[in-house]
């Protein structure tokens, strides 16, 4: 069995975390207090690619990075990288539908944090970038790790858009998601099935966890 479509899910669904984390809190943080109209505009855009078929996300991607597209043609000139068809064009995929899940999550958890923490932080003469990362982050830490276990949950089973980013190729770009299509549709049923029963155990593993958190911050609260 060639485990290379799990060790590239992987590290696409682990890159595209990272990214997602840090760009879904810096977004939430500022976005949250934003005034209602600014923030309702900016929370439609940001959250759009959840509720949008993956494969429309992978055709507005491949409208911008696709290699006779405007991006994608600056960099190939420029240094002489691909956007599309390549292992890492997974990683622009699953980030964009993983990022509402990150930015959603971190904003809620952000919007019930108790501003008077910050505001007795502020009266002791603390930086904002000490409340951040010292009082607010650890306040709101068991939204924010669930938004990123979730999103790394999402990132790992993407198709759609990651199809049509990066397409299928063996021991390339394929990943756990685009080789249980093919070999279903070249009736491999049966390692298609080894593939899907890895795939369900990683997602047990992720639901498991965000369960755990969700009671530890259950528990936090009474």
């Amino acid at each position: 069995m060639d485990w290379y479509p799990l060790y590239n899910s992987l590290r696409i669904a682990l890159i595209s975390s990272v990214i997602v984390f840090f760009t879904g809190i810096f977004a939430a943080y500022y976005i949250a207090r934003l005034n209602r109209v600014v923030k309702g505009i900016l929370d439609v855009i940001l959250t759009l690619p959840m509720v949008l078929p993956p494969t429309v996300v992978g055709y507005f991607l491949l409208l911008l990075l696709g290699a006779k597209r405007p991006v994608g043609m600056w960099f190939q000139e420029q240094f002489g990288i691909k956007l599309v068809m390549t292992w890492y064009s997974g990683i622009f995929a699953a980030a964009v539908v993983a990022f509402p899940l990150m930015y959603r999550t971190a904003r809620g958890a952000f919007e019930s944090f108790d501003e008077t923490l910050a505001y007795s932080g502020q009266t002791l003469g603390l930086s904002n970038t000490y409340i951040f990362w010292r009082i607010r982050m650890p306040a709101c830490r068991q939204g924010i790790l669930a938004g990123a276990v979730l999103s790394f949950a999402r990132a790992l089973g993407e198709y759609g858009a990651t199809s049509m980013l990066a397409g299928y190729t063996p021991g390339r770009t394929a990943t756990i998601s685009t080789t249980v299509y093919q070999l279903w549709r070249t009736d491999n049923e049966a390692l298609a099935f080894q593939w899907v029963v890895v795939n369900v155990m990683i997602s047990a593993v992720v639901l498991l966890t965000v369960n755990m958190l969700e009671e530890k911050n259950r528990k936090e609260r009474r």
